[in-house]
C-alpha cells in the first residue's frame, strides 16, 4: 500500500509562484509513476502532469504547459510541482496520484492511478 502526502499549497496572487511536494511511503518509490491531478468543487479530478519513474518523461496539460515542472527525487521519495505564472483559474485542491504502470493511452484519467494523497488546497487572488 502507498502513503501520500501532499505538501506546499497556500494562497497566491497572480502570476506568482508556489511548489508542491509529495513524499510517499510503502513502495519502492523509483518503481511508481507520479502525476499531479487538480480539482475544483463540482467537478472531475483534472491531470496536469506527469513524470515516469526515472523522471527522464515528463507529460503536461496544455493548459499547465510551460508554466508548471514536474519533478522528482528518487532518494527523497518525493515528487515536486513547480507552478510557476499562476492564474486565478489555476486554484483547486491538487492532488499526486502513484501507479506502478499506466498506459500510455490512460495517463490522463484518473482511473489510472491507485494510489491518491489527501490533496493541497491552492488559492490564486486577482
Amino acid at each position: 500500500q502507498v502513503q501520500l502526502v501532499e505538501s506546499g499549497g497556500g494562497l497566491v496572487q497572480a502570476g506568482g509562484s508556489l511548489t508542491l511536494s509529495c513524499t510517499a511511503s510503502g513502495h519502492t518509490f523509483s518503481n511508481l509513476y507520479m502525476a499531479w491531478f487538480r480539482q475544483t468543487p463540482g467537478e472531475e479530478r483534472q491531470f496536469v502532469a506527469l513524470i515516469n519513474q526515472s523522471g527522464g518523461i515528463t507529460t503536461y496539460a496544455d493548459s499547465v504547459k510551460g508554466r508548471f515542472t514536474i519533478s522528482r527525487d528518487n532518494a527523497k521519495s518525493a515528487v515536486f510541482l513547480q507552478m510557476n505564472s499562476l492564474t486565478p483559474e489555476d486554484t483547486a485542491v491538487y492532488y499526486c496520484g502513484a501507479a506502478s504502470s499506466v498506459h500510455s493511452s490512460a495517463y490522463f484519467a484518473e482511473r489510472a492511478y491507485p494510489y491518491w494523497g489527501q490533496g493541497t488546497q491552492v488559492t490564486v487572488s486577482s
